[in-house]
């Protein structure tokens, strides 16, 4: 199994980028959000999983080592392939995803493309036990069952600005990462820096 791949980028895609490795090429399928992180002539470093199939060999890079992990464990769902999985991973966090499932959070699993209501449904179904346990889910128990507030008041904020649910959904999920590492820090996420982060990723779309 190829785990990950180190190089220059070479070349980049809507969907795709082209990792020079020992003076070979190698095309790796990535979300956009990856993507987002390279600029051609610069090195990159991606977690990387192999999907074999009797007519191609295809891989898929992550930007870290968790995605990747969470990619794969998609899969194992009733009717999740490769590119199902990929764009979940474009829609949501990982950790997003584990709250999704943890609580049968049907209308945000079905924000992505090709995953309708009984499909978000086997989803959970299949999966509730195998992501793992989502940190909001243990941030909100430690905190009387209340969800983090910054999402309320991004959320909030961008519907105000005029934007869908659906945006305001995408770009919240967007921006969590970056969140959960001022949580991580002990610093409380600053709603104003969050949002202007949520407003640039519903820019560049």
């Amino acid at each position: 199994m190829i785990a990950s791949v180190s190089g220059r980028v070479t070349a980049l895609a809507p969907d795709a980028a082209v990792i020079e490795v020992g003076g070979v090429g190698i095309l790796v399928h990535c979300t956009p959000g990856t993507l987002g992180t390279m600029r051609i002539g610069e090195p990159a470093r991606l977690a990387t999983s192999l999907v074999v199939r009797e007519e191609s060999l295809t891989l898929y890079g992550f930007g870290s080592d968790d995605e990747r992990v969470v990619f794969e464990l998609l899969q194992t769902a009733s009717g999740v392939g490769p590119r199902i999985a990929l764009a979940m991973l474009a829609v949501h966090t990982p950790n997003a995803l584990r709250v999704a499932v943890a609580s049968a959070d049907l209308k945000a699993l079905t924000l992505v493309p090709g995953i309708g209501q009984k499909g978000a449904q086997r989803i959970v179904l299949e999966l509730k036990d195998k992501l793992g346990t989502p940190e909001e889910v243990v941030n909100a128990a430690l905190n009387g069952g209340r969800r983090a507030p910054w999402r309320e008041q991004v959320h909030s904020g961008l519907v105000g600005l005029g934007y869908s649910t659906r945006d305001a959904d995408e770009a919240v999920a967007a921006v969590a990462p970056e969140a959960d590492l001022e949580t991580a820090a002990g610093r409380a996420p600053q709603v104003a820096v969050l949002l202007k982060a949520a407003l640039r990723s519903l820019s560049v779309r």
